[in-house]
């Protein structure tokens, strides 16, 4: 059984072969049992989580642990492993590292939905949050538009700049070939921006949300990511209600997503009004965006799906071809 490690993780993976590998799996029948996420201590954010899934080639399960209070201590609040299986004959074949394949699969599959949901002119993006995760968004929403400007937002303005140099030094910024570079800055305030935005990505752990719903224009594609939680959310239910919505999972979603339930409980939006699943929009069993006009919504909040596509990225490009 192979070992592979972060930084092997971060070096064989590419955001656009990594997307339509993705999109590949996503068409494809695969077994997707709810995911698992389960509190250590009643009262506590601390938790252990499972993520299994399978289809006709392999079997994978990520186990991660969650530990908020983590970086007062200069640790990591996740750790992540997953755990893969040939489907033929239940050989184990790899232990991959869970952290950073998940920051790669978790923006390529936002980009993969705004494939289908942005609008093919879409230049213009706005990422509301300044964790891990933020500048694998700027690379990922570039390999499927043409981005012209990127703006951060952050509560803190040091972690926001530092944000921006991220994606202006990374390996995957200076690659791109002159064309597609496009400008970074820091915002300080999300309303001076919201208005002039096509896309509009929310990875923060925010309770309350970020934007006003009356201030959408028309449009624009919202992309939320951040938040677990039943009581919590990065958008407001106005923004719910004038948008079409998509899920990357429905049964994850409506057990722990705020951002539709607090609507739902409002009695603003029910659950047939979901459009569809990002599974259902790369087998083209759903449509995706109907016009220039329309608001679209697309709310993850974390498929094993997604990690059964990115660690057959991982494992191909460390010769596992011929095992799976």
């Amino acid at each position: 059984m192979k070992v592979i490690d972060a930084h092997q993780v971060a070096q064989c993976l590419r955001m656009k072969s990594l997307i339509e590998t993705m999109r590949e799996i996503y068409s494809k029948p695969a077994t997707i049992p709810q995911r698992r996420v389960m509190p250590l201590e009643e009262g506590r954010y601390e938790a252990f989580a499972l993520l299994p899934a399978w289809n006709e080639d392999f079997i994978a399960v990520k186990a991660f642990t969650y530990f908020p209070q983590n970086p007062e201590q200069g640790k990591d609040t996740l750790a992540s492993k997953l755990l893969v299986f040939k489907r033929t004959d239940g050989e184990p074949v790899a232990l991959v590292d869970g952290k950073v394949l998940t920051f790669w699969r978790t923006a390529a599959a936002s980009a993969l939905a705004a494939d289908y949901l942005a609008r093919q002119d879409a230049s213009r993006l706005l990422i509301c949050g300044t964790g891990n995760l933020a500048p694998y968004f700027a690379w990922a929403y570039a390999a499927i538009r043409p981005l012209k400007q990127v703006y951060i937002w952050g509560r803190n303005s040091d972690k926001a700049a530092e944000t921006v140099d991220k994606i202006l030094s990374s390996p995957q910024y200076r690659s791109l070939p002159v064309e597609r570079q496009f400008a970074v800055s820091v915002v300080e305030e999300v309303d001076h921006v919201v208005k002039d935005i096509d896309i509009i990505s929310c990875v923060t752990a925010s309770a309350t949300p970020l934007f006003k719903g009356q201030d959408i224009q028309p449009g624009t594609h919202i992309d939320l990511v951040g938040n677990h939680d039943l009581d919590k959310r990065e958008c407001d239910s106005l923004a719910v209600k004038r948008s079409d919505v998509y899920v990357d999972s429905r049964i994850n979603v409506l057990n722990e997503a705020g951002d539709l339930l607090i609507p739902i409980q409002e009695g603003v939006f029910t659950p047939e009004q979901i459009k569809g699943e990002l599974p259902d929009l790369c087998a083209q069993a759903v449509k995706g965006r109907q016009s220039d006009e329309v608001i679209t919504l697309y709310k993850s909040v974390g498929s094993a799906l997604a990690d059964l596509a990115a660690v057959k990225a991982v494992l191909l490009e460390n010769g596992f071809d011929s095992q799976i």
